[in-house]
């Protein structure tokens, strides 16, 4: 697997996580990414949740695969324009408030404004606040700051803000010289563009897959369906790309490319989990096999949901993760080896 098609994962990443697409609010990022698939030569549908679903090709359509991604992100919404002009929020999907405080944000009307705002605890100058260090984060406690000049609810609302809108969190993205690649959402929006860049492999080579391949861009992981349907005709497994857990108990890295048996859902196919490891030795991927203590995927919707599939689920190992996420560019190529070898091309 030549470098160029890290580089190229990383650049599609780059652009993709620039498009705010909290679970909900996913319709540029979807576009985007079905314009990108089509650039390279694959045919692609919406689907009527919002979805992306990609023909990736391949010869044996009764026992066909498909990869499933995530373009949803975590992120917050609107709950009360408070008398102050301040915003309350709720989260969408599984943001953690500790840790947002004095973080930059989007805030998106239904009319079509972008407003831009910041994170913070009601009183959180520490020149001020008697209680700074023991005061309460949570979603009761933070509110959006907007950057405009608005200190009554009237005064927000003549902006055009309202219970709904959608509050998008900076990235923040970065690569260091190092070789790591630092975002928010890198879960799953790095995987999207591995599967791009699997893609363009599958373009430049015009190597054909053994068994027709498939891949669902999804829109609602964040919250538990966005598997749930959209699997094609003669569709065997569900492989979910998603990101390799990092952190106490568990043995990826972010060099790495994490294969998982066991996560909070139960365990993965057996016969996928073994030609995983399978494909990773023949390629010379550099991966570990962990079990997940709090983790859930796409594809375990698509079992849920009463497809008769067997199930697998890789990805790059990912640090920090719902919060400032961080991973590396030998983790995306040790992903895309795995993806290689499994596919057969």
């Amino acid at each position: 697997m030549d470098q160029k098609y890290v580089d190229f994962a990383l650049l599609k990443a780059s652009q993709l996580i620039a498009i705010d697409s909290p679970t909900g609010f996913t319709d540029k990022a979807a576009e985007y990414v079905k314009n990108e698939f089509e650039k390279l030569g694959f045919s692609s549908r919406f689907t009527a949740k919002g979805g992306v679903l990609v023909d990736l090709g391949g010869e044996d359509e009764e026992d066909g695969i498909l990869l499933l991604t995530h373009l949803d992100t975590i992120g917050a919404m609107v709950s009360s324009v408070k008398a102050n002009g301040r915003l309350g929020m709720t989260p969408l999907g599984g943001l953690h408030a500790p840790g947002l405080e004095g973080e930059n944000v989007k805030v998106y009307t239904r009319d079509g404004k972008v407003l831009e705002g910041t994170i913070q605890l009601p009183n959180p100058s520490v020149h001020v606040a008697d209680d700074f260090d023991k005061a309460e984060r949570s979603w009761k406690t933070l509110e959006c700051v907007l950057d405009e000049d608005v200190n009554t609810k009237e005064e927000a609302m003549a902006l055009g803000l309202s219970n709904g809108d959608i509050v998008a969190l900076d990235p923040k993205f970065r690569v260091t010289d190092s070789g790591y690649i630092k975002s928010r959402f890198l879960d799953d929006k790095l995987s999207v563009s591995i599967a791009l860049a699997l893609a363009k492999y599958i373009a430049d080579n015009g190597v054909t897959p053994k068994r027709k391949v498939w891949l669902h861009a999804t829109v609602y992981e964040e919250i538990g369906h966005g598997g749930s349907a959209s699997v094609p005709k003669g569709v065997t497994e569900g492989l979910s790309i998603d990101m390799g857990c990092v952190g106490d108990g568990v043995e990826c890295t972010e060099h790495q490319v994490s294969i998982c048996a066991k996560d909070s859902g139960g365990p993965y196919s057996y016969s996928v989990v073994s030609a995983l490891i399978e494909a990773a030795k023949k390629e010379g991927a550099d991966y570990r096999v962990d079990v997940y203590p709090h983790y859930g995927s796409d594809v375990e919707t698509t079992l849920h949901s009463g497809y008769d599939i067997r199930h697998g689920l890789i990805g790059p190992g990912v640090y920090a993760s719902h919060c400032y996420e961080r991973s590396h560019k030998d983790g995306v190529k040790n992903t895309l080896l795995v993806l290689k070898g499994y596919l057969g091309i």
